[in-house]
């Protein structure tokens, strides 16, 4: 397989070592037998202790060295295996890190998840497999043909008897499994993406009452897989037996024709003793390497998968010689359309717009009118389909991604904390912060009081999806975060929809002072949390429908009145 072969070059001193202790397992495996006859046929028949003693050193000292050749051959053969394995596995991930949202789309979470676990974890079985028997067997098969001959041709046509049978029914399994696999493995993503949904889904099925129509889906998608599993192990385990059933004919059939060759002469035990060692070698070797060949369309899919993610372009690049440093402070949207890839009609229409250093813009409109749509454009989650975004003059499409991104300070919609501290969690917007730095932020953030009424402060540690805070402490924190960072654009994406009215206008007020030098984007639904804006755009189905301040789209957009007098008192409209 490419994928393997690409990888294995890395590794030429460990191949070179499997190599050498699979020459000393086969001179072991086939040395001691030879010994042996010459101990019974020279030694035993002439009763002559001197030469067994002679070739009982000998024999010990091909143990040694076999033993020795074994743990060679154990030893490289799993480091390759685990290397290239662990390679494929962080190249998966960079590669992930490097798709847009539409890649994500594409694959599914828990597929990709599942290339990167099972599908690797399958590929290292195989090559561990290959490394230890794929390349052994084909030099034991022919020593061992070679012994066979050497020892007598008439015994030895009857391993060339067994041997179409055997590769008949290789070619017959390998075509069964194939398609097997690929159920298999299409099965495990459907069983990885429904665990997943229930795990992170469980209030909602347990509000709803679902639990028993999950349970239920679960154990359809987990019989499907049983199922294919058990057709795949029952072809598969019915190699061994075939084999073992042709080796004993085979044996029959050397003890038959050898009996009679003894009786004439033509043969001597030791001869025999040999020549079944050899036999069980050769053909048991032939039963190692059809299993290769069994696992083989397995891994294939496997590596089929992997490499197709590997292989995957993503929409979004960072240019060659992309620019890394601007700071005049604007940012143009230059009538942009934005449709996603596998969309009809834009979501986004001829939008355009500027904003200045120290200015606050605010985006609100309906649900699904594309706000957090357009501002996921300034740091190209997607590309614009058609337009530009420049930042400081500059084509967002022409800025080194990293760099881009180091620009800005993103607080998305649903707040998401990473597993470990709180400081842990504020420094991975900058690793190198200041404690005076993080407590600055956590002020600014309003997250102080909170942070400080726990046991261990900012080493309170936050769980795995952040279960143990409310939805406004991880608000906060994830604001503190961008804080910390400093950047030149901060965008916030509907950011503060879980704090009450009064901590919301505490950290506005704040945040307008610590971010008079950057500009800042704001996605909300409340009229109260951007009405102070510097200019608030109104959207409606991806067209812009209002521009102005918050006095001027009461008297010049419908939409925005609308929305404010939902939500406003008769005296906050005439204020």
């Amino acid at each position: 397989m490419k994928l393997m072969l690409k990888y294995l070059k890395r590794y030429p001193k460990l191949i070179l070592l499997n190599i050498l202790g699979i020459f000393s397992f086969v001179a072991v495996q086939l040395g001691i037998p030879t010994v042996m006859a010459w101990m019974i046929d020279n030694g035993i028949g002439n009763s002559d202790i001197a030469y067994i003693k002679k070739m009982g050193g000998i024999m010990l000292i091909v143990c040694v060295l076999g033993g020795a050749g074994t743990i060679l051959l154990t030893y490289a053969s799993s480091r390759i295996s685990t290397n290239m394995i662990r390679d494929i596995r962080n190249d998966v991930f960079i590669q992930s890190q490097n798709f847009s949202h539409t890649e994500y789309n594409k694959f599914g979470v828990s597929s990709m998840i599942t290339r990167t676990t099972n599908d690797a974890f399958q590929l290292m079985l195989f090559s561990n497999m290959l490394f230890r028997t794929a390349l052994l067997a084909p030099v034991m098969i022919f020593i061992s043909v070679f012994m066979t001959i050497k020892t007598s041709v008439s015994l030895s046509l009857v391993i060339g008897g067994s041997f179409p049978f055997i590769v008949a029914g290789v070619i017959i399994i390998a075509k069964l499994t194939n398609p097997l696999s690929k159920k298999q493995q299409k099965g495990m993503d459907q069983l990885n993406r429904i665990s997943r949904e229930n795990l992170t889904g469980v209030r909602v099925i347990r509000a709803f009452r679902k639990s028993e129509y999950e349970s239920e889906r679960f154990a359809e998608t987990n019989d499907n897989y049983a199922s294919n599993s058990k057709k795949l192990f029952k072809i598969m385990s019915f190699t061994q037996p075939a084999f073992f059933f042709l080796l004993h004919l085979a044996m029959m059939a050397v003890f038959w024709i050898s009996s009679l060759m003894i009786d004439k002469g033509t043969l001597q035990v030791g001869q025999l003793v040999a020549f079944l060692e050899y036999q069980f070698h050769a053909m048991f070797s032939i039963m190692l390497f059809s299993m290769v060949f069994v696992m083989y369309p397995r891994a294939q899919v496997s590596a089929n998968r992997i490499q197709e993610l590997l292989d995957e372009e993503p929409l979004v690049k960072t240019p060659t010689n992309g620019i890394t440093a601007e700071n005049k402070g604007v940012v143009e949207f230059d009538h942009v359309t934005f449709q996603y890839p596998d969309g009809e009609l834009p979501v986004i229409k001829d939008v355009s717009f500027t904003a200045n250093k120290g200015e606050t813009v605010a985006f609100i409109g309906s649900t699904g009118s594309g706000k957090s749509t357009l501002i996921n454009l300034i740091p190209r989650f997607y590309d614009v389909t058609s337009g530009s975004i420049k930042i400081d003059g500059v084509d967002t499409q022409n800025y080194d991604l990293k760099a881009l991104r180091q620009k800005i300070g993103f607080i998305p919609q649903k707040a998401f904390l990473f597993k470990g501290t709180i400081e842990d969690n504020l420094r991975f917007g900058n690793p190198n912060a200041t404690p005076e730095e993080i407590n600055h932020a956590i002020e600014v953030a309003q997250a102080k009081e909170f942070i400080e009424n726990k046991p261990k402060k900012l080493q309170e540690y936050i769980s795995e999806g952040a279960k143990n805070v409310s939805g406004g402490q991880k608000q906060r924190i994830s604001i503190a975060r961008a804080l910390v960072r400093k950047p030149e654009i901060y965008i916030f994406d509907d950011s503060f929809s879980a704090l009450d009215y009064k901590t919301d206008a505490t950290l506005r007020a704040a945040l307008k002072k610590e971010t008079k030098e950057s500009i800042v984007f704001i996605v909300a639904q409340r009229i109260s949390t951007i009405m102070n804006a510097d200019k608030i755009i109104v959207l409606n189905e991806g067209e812009v429908v209002g521009m102005g301040t918050h006095k001027e789209l009461l008297k010049s957009c419908n939409i925005y009145y609308e929305i404010a007098d939902s939500q406003l008192t008769k005296e906050e409209l005439e204020r």
